[in-house]
């Protein structure tokens, strides 16, 4: 299993590079329309619900357009920090413009004196994933351990960021895996549990 997920983290990098050469900005902006447009995520913008997102690094999927305009509708935000290496992320109050210090990975995060807080919903980086809503992550687990961490204490929403192109057939599921809710894409937005995620855009890697 280590393996298979090791051999489909490069090929899925790879792809996903190639994604990004291509598609750029206009995935960005696809995010916000898709994420606003869809009912059952354009009710988590409020004022009520904060909502998790990240700072892209390398080739992911760039969410700052989405944060930006989950800012201006008055959504509150935040962002992942690493504490320790086997511990779940915990999230930091964050909105855009604020200044970040550079974390684990190179990361960007917020400084230590911004609030802590719990999110209702995560926007989530991966490399891949499958229509049954599993995510092919980096291997250092912080998303399942904080996921796993998170529905203990309540409910939570994990929205699965990526191109569409990024789909896979299937993702290598092992023990402790947390799935995602949503897979939000820049031609789309699904919930997991209709089932309805189409094929691989023609012409992706």
């Amino acid at each position: 299993m280590r393996n298979a997920k090791a051999l489909l983290r490069a090929a899925a990098r790879a792809d996903r590079d190639a994604l990004q050469s291509g598609l750029g900005a206009a995935s960005a902006t696809g995010l916000v329309a898709r994420f606003s447009s869809t009912p059952g995520l354009r009710a988590l913008m409020s004022p009520t619900n904060t909502i998790a997102g990240y700072m892209p690094i390398g080739s992911e999927l760039d969410c700052l357009p989405l944060l930006n305009r989950l800012d201006q509708a008055g959504v509150p935000l935040c962002l992942p920090v690493v504490i320790e290496p086997e511990a779940p992320l915990i999230f930091r109050r964050w909105v855009p413009g604020d200044p970040l210090v550079t974390g684990s990975f190179g990361i960007s995060e917020p400084l230590a004196t911004a609030p802590d807080v719990s999110p209702d919903a995560l926007l989530v980086p991966m490399l891949a994933f499958d229509r049954q809503g599993n995510r092919l992550g980096y291997g250092g687990g912080y998303y399942d351990r904080t996921l796993k961490a998170l529905r203990a204490a309540g409910p939570v929403i994990a929205i699965g960021v990526a191109f569409a192109g990024q789909l896979r057939d299937k993702v290598p599921v092992a023990e402790g895996d947390q799935p995602l809710d949503w897979i939000l894409t820049e031609i789309g937005a699904t919930p997991i549990a209709d089932g309805s995620i189409g094929p691989r855009p023609v012409g992706t890697p």
